[in-house]
């Protein structure tokens, strides 16, 4: 289920100079936010958990999975060098697997990693609030680069309805109405983070265990349809 050398085609596209480059982007900003932060208000475990949680979660994390769900595949279909994949004896279902574990690493990478950073900066780690983010990151990365692959699967215009997902439903809808949260993926890893945090500071309107359920059937849905549109996707020499 795992192609080393389609995972290292698709590490060195999405690690590139331009779009690692964008990558690094919003990591530097959200320390370099929680760096002026603890300067100016010192360690407090609320505003640590509004930052996190309003810029790390609800708008880094879905806009990276943005960046390498679509990037794993999107522009290779786009500009054609895909049928070159395609026609390697490799099953279809492998380059989704694969390429959805490089997508899960990159986001991971790139969004978990600097979350934690910056919850050590903001409190140090206080109420385990850092850790509860981190882990939260780590968990809607799998189901953001799930969803955003699919999109690259399906559509020439991923990142744009990735862009649109990740800033107007997850961190519009998905943070102010209250219906929209129960389908939000920000709400489904807030919800363990929540279990984790300490002192009330982290809150979800889903329940754990609904939010568990939905992570993985939204996970394991997005990657088996991803399969079923690239099986129908017909080379050059075949139409």
């Amino acid at each position: 289920m795992y192609e080393p050398t389609v995972a290292r085609l698709t590490y060195r596209a999405l690690l590139g100079r331009r779009r690692a480059a964008i990558l690094f982007v919003l990591p530097a900003l959200l320390i370099a936010i929680s760096a002026a932060v603890r300067l100016l208000t010192g360690a407090d475990d609320q505003i640590a958990s509004d930052v996190l949680g309003g810029f790390a979660i609800a708008t880094m994390v879905p806009l990276i999975g943005v960046i390498a769900g679509t990037g794993a595949i999107g522009p290779e279909i786009d500009d054609g060098s895909i049928v070159y994949l395609l026609a390697k004896p490799v099953k279809r279902s492998t380059i989704i697997f694969t390429k959805l574990i490089v997508a899960i690493a990159v986001t991971m990478a790139f969004s978990a990693i600097p979350t934690f950073v910056a919850g050590l900066i903001l409190n140090g780690n206080g109420g385990q609030i850092a850790v509860a983010y981190t882990v939260a990151a780590l968990v809607a990365s799998i189901a953001y680069s799930a969803i955003f692959l699919l999109l690259g699967t399906v559509s020439r215009h991923a990142v744009v309805f990735g862009l649109v997902y990740a800033l107007v439903w997850e961190t519009l809808f998905g943070s102010l109405v209250p219906g929209a949260r129960t389908l939000s993926v920000q709400q489904w890893a807030l919800s363990l983070a929540e279990r984790i945090g300490e002192n009330g500071t982290i809150t979800s309107d889903v329940a754990l265990p609904t939010a568990t359920i939905l992570l993985a059937l939204v996970t394991v849905a997005a990657t088996w349809y991803a399969g079923q549109k690239l099986r129908t996707l017909k080379l050059a020499g075949e139409e």
